[in-house]
């Protein structure tokens, strides 16, 4: 018998409103299809109401997790529009804090993938760890969540040495724990009963379904724009791409909890080579006309924006592309196959944002 179950929009496994129609014949799932826009706020329409800078924090405001590297990619693609670009130092601060949001988004999506497979100790631990990064970036910038670092031409705060310290100290701390989470995913017995061979993505399917960030590389897929199309100061550090080729939710949590340890260490890379110099440059009060676009390697993937000028302060049109909206078609493909059971890990594993996702409803 094959029948239609409903999970969402209010589920005790989504930690936000989503519909997916998931069709089963028995116990597996021959077919998934999902229903967007239960979060939709009008985000794209209010950028056209506020000039280039207010426009910065509204950004900022799209995604709590993310925020940083939202600010990063609609600054950058201002000074795109502006032709102007950021002092060395600026861009190095850009790249320090958004490698902390790369490092607290992936240990608060390891805590939730726990949560999903009843594991709380493992979440309990991982979300003590976020709040050491969450501390630093507090440190840093005086707050926690949006941070508010970044500003068309520059930064809005400096890094100084006794932070830098702090910095390198919280580091440590984290580098060894980020070890010891690695060791464990692959190991404990619980994560691979849940995790191992479920939710599989190959790299055929994820070219095809164009699979972004963490899901692409879990399949196979060698993409980073922090390399391939670098921004801030990531020419000029060397890391690694970190990739797997099974394709499942474990392999999700590998490359996640392995790209923390390649965060450390570009953070620490960025700190001891860090330029002396301004923070910010001059940014023209009004924008001459045209158009921009501009790509950046947020936690979950590629992050698209895309603003349109027809002179003036304001904007006369901007597109926001967020990675969950590139993952959704990879999820639904990682859904079949598997039991009604797997449906909350095998959805959290591309690790979704539907609140920045949806800025736009198709009726």
């Amino acid at each position: 018998m094959t029948l239609v179950v409903p999970v969402g929009p209010q589920h005790p496994a989504l930690e936000e409103p989503e519909h997916f129609r998931i069709t089963v014949e028995g116990e597996e799932i021959v077919d998934a299809d999902v229903r967007l826009g239960y979060m939709h706020r009008g985000i794209e329409k209010a950028f056209q109401e506020q000039n280039y800078q207010r426009g910065v924090y509204l950004s900022e405001r799209i995604c709590g997790i993310c925020s940083g590297i939202h600010t990063l990619v609609n600054v950058e693609t201002a000074e795109q529009l502006a032709g102007i670009e950021a002092p060395p130092r600026a861009k190095y601060i850009r790249t320090i804090v958004a490698e902390l949001e790369r490092i607290h988004s992936h240990l608060l999506w390891a805590g939730i993938a726990a949560h999903e497979i009843g594991f709380m100790t493992l979440f309990m631990l991982t979300w003590r760890d976020r709040e050491l990064v969450m501390d630093l970036l507090e440190m840093i910038s005086g707050n926690r969540v949006n941070y508010a670092a970044n500003t068309i031409g520059g930064v809005r705060f400096n890094i100084n040495p006794t932070q830098a310290v702090k910095i390198m100290d919280g580091l440590d701390e984290l580098e060894k724990h980020g070890k010891h989470y690695a060791d464990v995913f692959p190991s404990d017995p619980t994560i691979l009963a849940r995790c191992e061979g479920k939710g599989i993505l190959s790299k055929e399917d994820g070219l095809k379904l164009c699979a972004v960030g963490p899901t692409a590389r879990a399949s196979g897929i060698d993409v980073d724009l922090r390399r391939d199309d670098p921004y801030a100061a990531y020419d000029e550090i060397d890391f690694e791409v970190i990739t797997a080729k099974e394709g499942d939710v474990l392999a999700n949590a590998k490359v996640r909890l392995l790209e923390i340890l390649e965060s450390v260490k570009i953070i620490r890379t960025a700190l001891e080579r860090m330029p002396s110099g301004r923070l910010r440059v001059e940014v023209p009060r009004e924008f001459p006309e045209g158009e921009a676009t501009n790509r950046g390697e947020a936690p979950r993937g590629e992050l698209f924006y895309h603003f349109k000028s027809r002179g003036g302060e304001k904007p006369y049109r901007v597109k926001v592309r967020t990675p969950t909206l590139a993952n959704i078609p990879s999820a639904l493909e990682k859904l079949k196959g598997e039991t009604l059971t797997e449906v909350p890990i095998v959805v959290a594993s591309i690790d979704p944002c539907f609140n920045c996702t949806e800025r736009v409803t198709v009726v």
